[in-house]
């Protein structure tokens, strides 16, 4: 195979990383807000603002632990797909894919199962007022008859990605992004149907992102030629598409998992708690998605690198993605740090908003966004390990972090802190977690160093 502009083997290493990131950035943000529309728009137009928006919230922590394997999933078999590709081996590229859409269909199908059989169940264990359970159970389960449709973008966008191409699900996204937000508009403001009416807007965007992006992969990959047959199947594919996305699947799970106790305890703190805090909670998210995407590139780079030996090249790809990375959460801190109430109120009109719940929402984004920073350090290290395949390590590193983030939770909420415990429980994981991250990428770095390269 030929190189060409999908190859991240060869080239100036800051602005290959620079260009090739800025499209996933660009998706992430676009996502990111994609996921926000629905409480931009219920919290602002729904007859009852600040409980709908604790609807969508609670509804979205199980949905993340669904999602997770989603996301997980993904994020293995874009390494797999990047590995082979930078290893010039094209039917194992398209074995990869062939194996990995039939995988994520039956994961797909028993999640579904999952969700609509036990979400009742789940919705009382995480303490749901009952002033919002009804519409928190409604969001729920149209999002989960909506699982086919995202496990099949992240799928497609995760392969194109891992082939270079980290534009075209960018558009998509925007084009369906766009379509969320008119059709939130439509149910939420024209029909009245607030939680409901949200639900069914993203339903129906995440479809029509879905199909495109389906469209483009199957183009993308008749392109890629075979010197045989591909298989339809492959076992020992499966193995190594389990064994790569094990460790994420595990990151994504318990980071769901934690963050539905850690909600379970601030749901016990009072609705203006849960109110601050998701709202707080979703801008942090943002600042720290933007990051994500960089890091995904990066994974993608030190694949494709590592595969073709190009182990300098690794080092320097670190460092470019984590300058790039630095500038966007110092932006961030500034702007959730300087002007909390602005953003808050944006999701939630001032006057469907309790002070408690704006005081809660500005302490959150005060404390927690002033080590934005460190957290970048922690996640551009992980998507480096992940990339060169220590995948031990950075499982190890996101427990750590995330097992302390629960315990101090409880510990500080139950020595008197209150919602004081939460946002410094966030903070103190965040340290430790980048701690451990960066002794790991130090030991990761220098095991791959000795690797030799992959036959064809």
């Amino acid at each position: 195979m030929e190189k060409s502009k999908t190859d991240l083997t060869g080239g100036n290493v800051w602005k290959i990383l620079l260009l090739y990131s800025l499209p996933l950035f660009g998706s992430a943000m676009v996502q990111q807000f994609y996921s926000l529309v629905d409480l931009l728009v219920v919290g602002n137009f729904a007859r009852e603002g600040a409980l709908a928006v604790d609807a969508i919230g609670n509804a979205t922590v199980i949905i993340n632990v669904l999602l997770a394997f989603a996301l997980g999933a993904n994020g293995g078999c874009s390494v797999i797909v990047a590995k082979y590709f930078g290893a010039r081996n094209n039917v194992r590229v398209r074995e990869t894919v062939n194996t990995a859409i039939i995988a994520f269909a039956v994961l797909c199908a028993a999640l579904m199962v999952t969700g609509f059989a036990f979400g009742n169940f789940f919705l009382k264990a995480l303490s749901v007022h009952g002033s919002y359970f009804d519409d928190c159970r409604a969001y729920l389960y149209i999002y989960v008859g909506s699982l086919p449709f995202v496990f099949l973008y992240n799928l497609g966008c995760g392969i194109c990605s891992a082939l270079g191409d980290s534009k075209t699900p960018f558009i998509f996204l925007v084009i369906s992004s766009l379509l969320n937000i008119g059709l939130d508009f439509l149910f939420v403001c024209g029909f009245h149907m607030d939680v409901a009416g949200a639900a069914w807007a993203t339903l129906i965007s995440q479809a029509i992102s879905c199909i495109l992006t389906a469209a483009v992969l199957i183009k993308k990959l008749k392109a890629i030629p075979a010197e045989i047959k591909p298989k339809v199947f492959d076992k020992t594919l499966l193995k190594e598409l389990t064994i790569t996305s094990i460790p994420v699947i595990l990151q994504q799970s318990f980071v769901s998992v934690g963050n539905f106790f850690i909600n379970k305890r601030i749901n016990l703190l009072g609705e203006d708690a849960t109110t601050g805090f998701t709202t707080a909670f979703k801008l942090v998210c943002m600042a720290n998605m933007g990051v994500v995407s960089m890091t995904n590139g990066l994974s993608n780079f030190c694949s494709q690198n590592k595969a073709a030996c190009e182990y300098a090249r690794i080092k320097k790809g670190y460092l470019a993605v984590l300058c790039y990375a630095m500038i966007t959460s110092v932006c961030f801190l500034i702007l959730l740090v300087t002007f909390p109430q602005f953003f808050t109120n944006v999701f939630i009109q001032k006057e469907k908003l309790t002070e408690q719940a704006m005081a809660y929402s500005v302490q959150f984004l005060v404390v927690v966004s002033s080590f934005l920073p460190v957290v970048c350090i922690k996640i551009v290290s992980d998507g480096a390990v992940r990339g060169c395949g220590g995948n031990l390590g950075f499982t190890i590193s996101t427990l750590a972090d995330l097992a302390l983030r629960v315990a101090l939770v409880y510990i500080l909420t139950d020595v008197g802190w209150g919602f004081s415990g939460v946002c410094w429980a966030w903070s103190i994981g965040w340290a430790l977690g980048a701690v451990i991250a960066v002794a790991f990428l130090l030991i990761t770095l220098k095991k791959t160093s000795k690797i030799k390269k992959l036959p064809q």
